[in-house]
């Protein structure tokens, strides 16, 4: 019986004849997500920034511009209305008001005074302080920093540090290549983004891992094979997998992404992204930055040798 294969069992593909367009193309993917984070900046959800959130159904099709005039004679400061999932739902953010808690639920009974002809149900109230918005911004700072420091030590400890250096520069090109997608679509960044961050960071590095482990054995196995070729054969070798991954990886987040609704599609989006950038990384980065670093061969050697006659001994 046949086993369903979406790569051959021997590819030849030349991956590191294009190192320097792939290299180009990740730099220009760096600097617009940069350039995107500090110019547009980030749609903070109210996790981050404090204020009043409602989900309201009506009693057919919304009309959110009648629904958005109505609030905007209230006064209240930012104000942002959107569907959610379906036509007769509407999400309403409100800025968070001054006076502390009793200006917070006098906001909340004015939107539901002028949309009494409208609303016919709301489902949800939120109410998120600044100070509970900073606390959970600088802790979602700290945790993608720790995060990224327990995978740098990881890395460091497993491979050489040229492997750890080009693990460390993929991880970062998938995650800023992230958040520059949610400043291109301003979608809502709020606490579950912030998980879908930590899990592209894994994603990526452990598909790094795979292919890293393939040229360290590959670099003593093939002790007078160029580096280039070296290279190419391992990332062949371990393509099969790497997109067998990716591919029934993507399938579970396009059944979440069509069948999820609105609450975890910015999840979603966030982690079908990652996977594709991630993938990438792996192949048309990673391996060709070693490339540019001096690995040196008889280190390795030495370093197995060693081993062996512990063992032995």
């Amino acid at each position: 019986m046949k086993t369903l294969r979406l790569i051959p069992d021997k590819t030849s593909i030349h991956f590191l004849e294009y190192r320097k367009v792939a290299l180009v193309l990740s730099i220009c993917l760096i600097l617009a997500s940069a350039v995107l984070f500090v110019g547009r900046g980030l749609n903070l959800g109210i996790d981050f920034l404090g204020g009043v959130l409602l989900e309201v159904k009506t009693s057919g099709p919304a009309d959110i511009s009648g629904m958005r005039s109505k609030i905007g004679t209230l006064d209240l400061g930012d104000v942002s209305l959107q569907e959610f999932g379906s036509k007769d739902t509407v999400l309403i953010r409100v800025q968070r008001q001054e006076g502390g808690d009793d200006a917070q639920k006098l906001a909340v009974d004015r939107i539901k005074e002028v949309l009494a002809g409208s609303v016919a149900e709301y489902r949800r109230t939120e109410f998120v302080g600044p100070t509970v918005g900073a606390e959970l911004k600088e802790a979602a700072i700290w945790a993608v920093l720790a995060a990224v420091g327990a995978i740098l030590l990881y890395i460091w400890f497993r491979f050489e540090w040229q492997f750890g250096v080009g693990a460390i520069v993929a991880l970062t090109h998938d995650v800023l290549s992230t958040i520059g997608l949610f400043a291109l679509l301003q979608l809502e960044f709020n606490v579950a983004t912030v998980a879908a961050v930590l899990t592209i960071a894994g994603y990526s590095i452990n598909d790094t891992v795979v292919v890293y482990d393939r040229v360290r054995e590959n670099l003593r196995r093939y002790k007078t094979t160029p580096l280039i070729e070296l290279f190419n054969r391992s990332i062949n070798e371990t393509l099969s997998r790497t997109v067998m991954t990716s591919v029934t990886t993507l399938l579970a987040l396009l059944a979440l992404f069509i069948f999820g609704g609105e609450v975890i599609r910015g999840f979603t989006i966030a982690l079908i992204w990652g996977v594709f950038v991630g993938t990438y990384s792996s192949i048309a980065l990673a391996v060709p930055l070693l490339v540019y670093f001096k690995i040196d061969r008889r280190a390795l050697t030495d370093d197995e040798e060693e081993a062996e006659q512990e063992a032995g001994a």
